[in-house]
C-alpha cells in the first residue's frame, strides 16, 4: 500500500488489527511503527521475525523515502531531517496517534531525529543497534578485533569511499562479522539458519545510489547527541555486545544523552548487529515488556 505525503508516496504494510474483539467491547492495541535500517534496504528486513510482536501491537512497516517500494524523490531530500518529517507526516496521514516507533540501525537515527523534532508525537521509542554520531575509530577497532587487519582496512575503505568494489569487499569480509551467530559458528550453521540468512538478503529491495549519497555525505557529519535531551517519551535502547558497527559504547552515548528518567538500556552480550538473529528470545521479551509495561 502507498500513501501520499506532500511530494512523495510512501510504501507501507500492516500486520494485525488496531482494534480487536474483547467480549462485548473492542480493545485497542498500540501501533508499533517499524523503521528499517540501511538506508540501502527496505522493510522486509523485519519479516517474518517481528510478527512475534503482533499479539501486543499492530505492526506498521514503512519504507523510507527513496527506499524499497517508496518513491525515490530527489537526492537533496535524502537526509535525516526529511526522513524524520516523513515519519510525522505518514502518521498524520493515516491518523496514527501516539505510535511506538522502533528504529533499527539507520532507522534508529531517523527515529531519534523524529522524536527530538516532534517530542509530543510518539508514545514510546525503541532504538536498536544504532548511533547518534558515528565514531569510526570505535568501529574500525572492533572490526580489527573480530577479523584482523584485513577487516579493518576493508571497512575503512568502504566507509570512506563506497565504490562498487569497496562495497563488494566489505560485504564479503565484514558482513559475516556483523552477526555473532556467524562469528561463533562460521562453518556450523544449520541448513535452516543458513538458508534463512541467504534468503533474507535476497528478499531486500535496494537503492545503492541513496546509500552512497548518504554514506559519502550526512552520514559522516551528523550528530544527534545534543538533540536527544528534547525527547520526551520512554525510550528503550538495545545493543549487541559483539556489534562491531554500532558498538555498545555508541549505545551508551545515547543513553547518557537521553533524559535519565525516561531511558531503559539492555545489552545482549551474545549478539552482534542483528540482535534479532543472535538472541531472538531475549530480544523480543525485552520489547514486549517495554510495550506492555
Amino acid at each position: 500500500m502507498r500513501v501520499s505525503i506532500g511530494d512523495v508516496r510512501l510504501f507501507f504494510d500492516v500486520d494485525g488489527e488496531a482494534f480487536r474483539p474483547d467480549g462485548p467491547h473492542m480493545h485497542q492495541v498500540p501501533t508499533l511503527l517499524l523503521l528499517h535500517g540501511g538506508p540501502l534496504i527496505d522493510h522486509s528486513m523485519f519479516k517474518p521475525q517481528y510478527s512475534e510482536l503482533r499479539d501486543v501491537a499492530q505492526l506498521v512497516y514503512l519504507d523510507h523515502r527513496g527506499c524499497g517500494r517508496s518513491e525515490r524523490s530527489r537526492p537533496d531530500r535524502w537526509n535525516l531531517a526529511q526522513w524524520a518529517a516523513d515519519v510525522r507526516a505518514f502518521c498524520d496521514a493515516l491518523e496514527i496517534e501516539k505510535p511506538i516507533v522502533l528504529g533499527v540501525s539507520f532507522g534508529g537515527m531517523v527515529a531519534m531525529k523524529y522524536a527530538a523534532s516532534y517530542p509530543d508525537h510518539p508514545s514510546r521509542l525503541i532504538l536498536v543497534s544504532t548511533v547518534a554520531k558515528w565514531r569510526f575509530d570505535r568501529m574500525l577497532v572492533a572490526f580489527e578485533r573480530l577479523g584482523g587487519l584485513e577487516a579493518r582496512q576493508i571497512a575503512q575503505r568502504f566507509w570512506e569511499d563506497p565504490t562498487p568494489q569497496n562495497r563488494s569487499d566489505y560485504f564479503l569480509i565484514c558482513g559475516p562479522l556483523l552477526l555473532a551467530i556467524t562469528q561463533r559458528r562460521p562453518w556450523n550453521l544449520s541448513v535452516e539458519e543458513a538458508t534463512e540468512l541467504v534468503n533474507s538478503n535476497k528478499r531486500l529491495t535496494t537503492n545503492r545510489s541513496l546509500s552512497d549519497h548518504f554514506i559519502a555525505g550526512e552520514n559522516r557529519t551528523f550528530d544527534l547527541l545534543p538533540e536527544l535531551q528534547r525527547i520526551d517519551c520512554p525510550t528503550l535502547v538495545l545493543a549487541g555486545g559483539a556489534d562491531p558497527l554500532t558498538t555498545p559504547a555508541d549505545s551508551e552515548d545515547i543513553v547518557s544523552a537521553l533524559p535519565k528518567e525516561l531511558v531503559q538500556y539492555e545489552r545482549f552480550p551474545d549478539a552482534g548487529h542483528g540482535i534479532v538473529h543472535d538472541s531472538p528470545g531475549p530480544f523480543f521479551a525485552a520489547i514486549r515488556r517495554f510495550i506492555t509495561s
